[in-house]
């Protein structure tokens, strides 16, 4: 499940994988996470070059169930830290960066690899459908407009105004589109779903339905 910034997406494949039974991966948490600990070990994330040569040093570890994920950085529970405006600001620039993209995906596919074998998983981001894993069972894009989205965010948040929130939203839409490596677009054979309308119980319903289509056209032409 791939799309930009408060587009739903982290609540969605929760609640998607819950209600299949499924595991859950939210890459979005791993990039977070490999930025706090550059900024905790004072590396600039502006100079691509100091990230790429400490890239391969955090120790990450994302805990796959989908009604509690976890998120562990040498060893300690980072869930809360890696949503910090800090680490909010820094993410884009240090999610840029393609070894830190390389070091990640290997990750990300070993944790997928794992998971097929116990059933399955959801997986969000912005480039799972279209590099991490193309051949996925089920792709999805999902957007909204920038004011739900920001409004969206905001409310998550507890705090900040509306118009703040969505500037920065589209700030990291503009970085996330443009870079070189892995930019976020709509993948190939993806179903591209507005949730701007929906509240979430019908976002993750809308998505269930569209999996189980999916798997009962598959079961029909075996």
């Amino acid at each position: 499940m791939d799309g930009p910034s408060g587009s739903g997406k982290s609540s969605t494949s929760r609640g998607v994988a819950d209600r299949l039974g499924l595991r859950y991966l939210d890459t979005g948490a791993q990039f977070r996470a490999m930025t706090l600990w550059m900024l905790r070990h004072e590396v600039d994330v502006h100079d691509p070059a100091a990230v790429a040569a400490r890239a391969g040093d955090p120790v990450l570890e994302s805990g796959t169930d989908p009604l509690d994920p976890t998120i562990t950085l040498d060893g300690q529970d980072v869930a809360e830290a890696i949503r910090s405006e800090a680490v909010t600001a820094a993410v884009s620039p240090v999610a840029t960066v393609p070894a830190v993209r390389a070091r990640l995906l290997d990750l990300q596919r070993r944790i997928i690899s794992d998971a097929l074998d116990d059933g399955g998983i959801v997986v969000e981001g912005r480039d799972i459908g279209s590099v991490v894993w193309p051949e996925a069972e089920v792709k999805l894009y999902l957007t909204a407009d920038a004011a739900a989205r920001a409004a969206r965010r905001t409310a998550e948040n507890g705090s900040g105004s509306v118009e703040a929130t969505e500037a920065e939203l589209l700030r990291r839409d503009q970085i996330d589109s443009s870079r070189a490596t892995a930019p976020l677009s709509v993948p190939e054979g993806a179903v591209h779903l507005d949730t701007t309308p929906y509240d979430l119980a019908e976002v993750i319903s809308r998505v269930v339905a569209i999996v189980e289509q999916v798997r009962g056209t598959a079961e029909a032409s075996t």
